[in-house]
């Protein structure tokens, strides 16, 4: 197909209603979440949208950006998705990113799920920051886990700045948002949270499969209401005497260890979850 075939609709008004939109929907992370659309921005994230045939909206590319494009480039796009053109200066506007590449797509955002039981989850209570929320989905993705269950108080799992430090895990995850403490319940497995207070050093504990591994806010850890759900605590030693780590750094400890446990434990038979408490501690 030509380029000409799949010319796009050319904007260069900043009255036009779309641009008016995507500029007040920059400054509100959780737009998404009553307009049920989600701006993705940037090559990677894109291909990644349109490689894994999630449904698009629109393409959008500023107009240096499509100059530089080859027609042999450009994906096709399904039937009733459209192709935008915003002037350079436009998409810049819109942009979300600290340095625009000239190319996003507008999708619908998915089906929010509830709870599934027994999927490997990780569940995020309260934390704040977006850069630690993308990495710990996108370690999370890479460890095996399946699902992610944000609490209430949670940043938005689809912002846009989660979504690009999430670096494409959001199309691996079953995404659960806005729970209370007791619908955890659902789950139907252990949790095991992360701090650093009564808790049994991580690599002396052998640890459930699958779980649910719980991570609390940056400042304050998990909520006093879930400690009592909890199955037992883990602590990372810190032989250099830091009073703690940065959550997604722990977050990527504790799932790393889950999967070198599970690794190494091939053909066992997995732990149930009322006999959790009483798993043995690993050999010294």
């Amino acid at each position: 197909m030509t380029r000409a075939a799949e010319a796009p609709r050319v904007i260069r008004s900043a009255s036009n209603p779309l641009v008016v939109r995507l500029r007040r929907e920059r400054r509100e992370p959780g737009a998404y979440r009553h307009t049920g659309e989600l701006w993705l921005e940037g090559e990677h994230l894109c291909d990644a949208w349109l490689q894994a045939g999630r449904p698009v909206l629109q393409q959008v590319f500023s107009e240096s950006a499509w100059a530089a494009r080859s027609p042999a480039s450009l994906p096709a796009l399904a039937p009733g998705a459209e192709r935008l053109l915003l002037a350079d200066a436009l998409f810049d506007s819109v942009s979300q990113l600290p340095s625009p590449t000239g190319i996003a797509l507008r999708v619908p955002l998915p089906a929010a799920p509830s709870p599934q039981p027994g999927l490997p989850t990780l569940v995020l209570d309260r934390l704040q920051d977006p850069g630690n929320v993308g990495s710990l989905l996108r370690t999370a993705a890479a460890m095996g886990l399946q699902q992610v269950v944000a609490l209430a108080g949670t940043v938005a799992l689809w912002s846009p700045k989660v979504v690009r430090a999430g670096q494409g895990a959001h199309l691996t995850l079953r995404l659960v948002e806005g729970l209370a403490p007791e619908a955890l319940a659902q789950l139907r497995l252990p949790l095991v949270a992360a701090g650093s207070h009564e808790a049994q050093p991580l690599h002396r504990v052998r640890l459930p499969w699958p779980l649910a591994w719980v991570l609390g806010h940056e400042g304050q850890g998990i909520a006093a209401a879930l400690r009592p759900l909890c199955a037992f605590t883990v602590a990372i030693e810190q032989p250099g005497g830091q009073e703690s780590l940065n959550v997604a750094v722990a977050g990527a400890i504790c799932l790393y260890e889950s999967a070198r446990q599970r690794s190494m434990a091939v053909g066992d038979p997995a732990p149930t979850a009322g006999a959790t408490a009483a798993l043995p501690p690993l050999a010294r």
